[in-house]
């Protein structure tokens, strides 16, 4: 018997199987419906799959190397410190981020980043697996004229909540997830500084959004 062979691995062993193993991780994330990225601790982008890219109109290459926050507009940054905090304390947690972005559509559209600290060891420099959630399309307003206090889509949100339908049958309803309903209810209770359903449906009603006079309750016609 060869002496060598009962050996540790030679280091360009390793370096084979490990040039293996991330040519399979490639092509397993080509194949993922859900847009993911792997990007540097600053933000740089390593990789990026197809559905990434796609949102862009873009090729996965297209992406590599420039930084998420080219593509994504965090809601808040204050969001980005906890992440930055982790890099730096090597910690290995979840950080989801509420983002917005604009397709070639020129439709803005809005959802969720997972961000997540990797590494191969525990004192490896950590990179961020960006992980996309996409919740929906927020309506346009028309230009030159002032904010409505809720969008059309928040206000069908909250004429069928205010009917005392389930989240479940407002999702099937408005054409959302039931992930993309609370996100528009939590987005609400936040601007409106509110807290609740029923407090929703009451602010709706005071600030005109939900008509008063109508049954069941349906949104205010635009005047």
């Amino acid at each position: 018997m060869d002496p060598e062979s009962c050996g540790p691995p030679h280091a360009e062993d390793w370096r084979r199987e490990a040039i293996t193993w991330r040519n399979r991780m490639i092509l397993l994330l080509d194949h993922l419906p859900t847009p993911i990225a792997l990007c540097e601790a600053d933000g740089g982008i390593l990789l990026a799959n197809p559905a990434m890219a796609a949102e862009w109109g873009l090729l996965p290459g297209q992406m590599r190397g420039r930084n998420a926050l080219d593509f994504f507009r965090p809601r808040a940054k204050a969001r980005l410190h906890p992440i930055a905090e982790a890099v730096r304390l090597h910690r290995r947690s979840r950080y989801p981020v509420e983002v917005s972005w604009t397709p070639p559509t020129g439709v803005e559209r809005y959802g969720e980043v997972d961000v997540t600290p990797v590494s191969d060891t525990a004192d490896a420099p950590p990179a961020l697996m960006l992980v996309l959630r996409i919740l929906g399309e927020r309506d346009e307003a028309p230009p030159d004229q002032p904010e409505p206090p809720a969008s059309g889509v928040e206000a069908r949100i909250l004429a069928l909540a205010a009917g005392g339908d389930t989240t479940a049958r407002i999702a099937k309803a408005v054409g959302l997830t039931v992930d993309g309903v609370n996100y528009h209810l939590t987005q609400l209770s936040r601007r409106w500084n509110v807290r609740g359903r029923t407090a929703l449906v009451a602010r709706a009603y005071a600030l005109g959004v939900l008509n008063p006079e109508a049954w069941p309750p349906a949104p205010t016609e635009p005047g």
